[in-house]
């Protein structure tokens, strides 16, 4: 019996770095053209002001409150069109996966926020970057 348990939870510590681990990768990769800054023009998104703001400054705890609700109502947004776009492939995994990072962000924010500004604005960037890749997939679908 506490084999099954050790075992379980290093198969679920294993999985949680492994998905962590694909996730950052997923968003270091750069495309040859890269379409977010145009769908964020179209749209009038603000997570690219908002990542320039996390990466530039230390902003404020009251700034980074606005950014989070920014960043949500870009989210709607990008993924609305995503769903809308008339494509044949559907979603791919990796936006699954990164939906699903984005999500995890949220809450690691909320929990963040209280104790460390910092780890805080970790969450608020990469969900900005998590934002920027699925508007970049956005463009390539209306590209193509």
């Amino acid at each position: 019996m506490a084999l099954s348990i050790i075992i379980i939870v290093i198969s679920t510590a294993l999985f949680v770095y492994w998905f962590r681990y694909t996730c950052v990768l997923i968003l270091r990769t750069r495309n040859v053209r890269d379409y977010a800054q145009q769908v964020a023009a179209a749209n009038r998104l603000s997570f690219v002001t908002a990542q320039q703001q996390l990466t530039s400054s230390q902003g404020k705890p009251e700034g980074m409150d606005d950014l989070h609700s920014s960043l949500d109502r870009d989210y709607r947004v990008v993924s609305y069109l995503l769903r809308h776009t008339n494509t044949q492939g559907g979603q791919s995994l990796e936006e699954h996966m990164l939906r699903l990072d984005y999500q995890i962000m949220r809450i690691c924010y909320f929990l963040a926020k209280p104790f460390s500004r910092s780890s805080a604005r970790q969450a608020l960037l990469e969900r900005a970057s998590i934002i920027s890749h699925l508007a970049n997939a956005m463009g390539e679908r209306v590209a193509l």
